[in-house]
């Protein structure tokens, strides 16, 4: 039989191809970037077997398991576990702890496929518990700096410019504002997890000890950051990015917009305009209480103005006032008191190109 693989590390650093033989319902709350989902039992069979384990003991449990797949079922199920396995010779199977139901895949495989298939020993428990454990290792022996700055400065585009950036905003899949969702949903809070801690692997192993991050709150979306990690970003120094009005605007118009519409159109098709409009306007109505009862009305005519002019002649200028409103009274007044509460850590300010100067000189320098 083959042997167990417990090198965590390799498997991630070189993106070992693995299927996950969990349950749909346990393989949702979870799993690793890149990984399919090939269950031994559906969510159903898995809760009757559990159900039977609880009143019969285990015996029974696995007799019962072994009576739900088999024939027709049992066949298809291996026939998706062999062509999985010819198409990734180099791959691996795992299950929740390595136990019993990977050990069973592992078995059918070689009794049935002739296929010797290795399996990741300790299964998903481990190996997510080595990547949090990646996280909390990195977040105490790295050099951090964050990258803050007003909205619509751009600071995911300058940090998608430097080598040692973590975009906690791309792997939460959200811009990090109340006008941060896309069109294409969050991953749950351990797949956002897992997405940070293999990038954090991957760019340890290349021999980067300083990352340079966004100034986030403690969730993105619905993307919660790991505790040990927002709580250093409390006390590291940052990086201000500074850009005028004007192009902050533009920038705002193109991200959340032009660029988000279509995004939604690619997605949802005919039901693109109206759902990203609905997005929108939604957005506008999570900081009402925030706004305040006049601004919020005044800032959303302009908004429904400036949709119904879009879908009418796919014109945006009008977006321009709404967007500027609200940097002009409601995002940059909170951002110029932020600004002055951290204003002892803030090492450096200025526009993207001095500002990438500065964090590229740093890390040639180690901080």
């Amino acid at each position: 039989m083959s042997h167990d693989v417990i090198d965590y590390r390799d498997i991630f650093l070189h993106d070992r191809p693995m299927m996950d033989t969990r349950a749909p319902v346990e393989f949702l709350k979870g799993a690793f970037p890149g990984v399919v989902n090939l269950p031994l039992m559906t969510d159903h069979e898995r809760q009757r077997v559990g159900t039977c384990y609880k009143q019969q003991g285990q015996q029974a449990a696995i007799v019962l398991g072994h009576q739900l797949v088999s024939g027709e079922i049992k066949a298809q199920r291996i026939q998706a576990w062999a062509e999985f396995a010819r198409a990734h010779p180099d791959g691996l199977l795992y299950c929740f702890r390595g136990g019993l139901r990977s050990q069973i895949v592992q078995q059918w495989l070689k009794d049935e496929a002739g296929i010797e298939y290795p399996r990741v020993g300790g299964g998903y428990k481990a190996m997510r518990t080595f990547l949090l454990e990646t996280v909390e290792q990195a977040v105490a022996q790295c050099d951090l700096v964050l990258l803050g700055g007003m909205t619509g400065t751009g600071k995911t585009e300058a940090l998608n410019q430097l080598s040692n950036s973590l975009d906690l905003e791309g792997y939460a899949n959200h811009r990090g504002s109340s006008f941060g969702k896309r069109a294409t949903g969050q991953p749950s809070n351990i797949d956002f997890e897992n997405r940070l801690a293999v990038d954090l692997l991957k760019k340890r192993a290349a021999g980067i000890e300083q990352f340079v991050l966004e100034d986030e709150s403690r969730v993105v979306g619905s993307c919660a950051l790991p505790l040990p990690l927002y709580q250093r970003m409390q006390q590291v120094p940052m990086v201000w990015l500074e850009d005028s009005v004007e192009r902050r605007v533009e920038r705002i118009l193109q991200d959340y917009v032009i660029d988000l519409c279509a995004e939604f159109v690619a997605v949802h098709g005919d039901q693109g305009f109206s759902l990203f409009s609905e997005r929108l306007l939604a957005s506008l109505d999570n900081i009402y209480k925030r706004l305040g009862g006049d601004r919020h009305r005044r800032l959303r005519e302009i908004l429904e103005t400036a949709l119904a002019e879009q879908a009418a002649s796919g014109a945006v200028d009008a977006h321009r006032g709404w967007i500027e409103g609200l940097l002009r009274e409601y995002y940059d007044p909170m951002y110029v008191f932020q600004r002055e509460k951290k204003g002892l850590r803030i090492e450096f300010s200025g526009e993207r190109a001095a500002v990438l100067e500065y964090l590229r000189e740093r890390a040639v320098r180690g901080g």
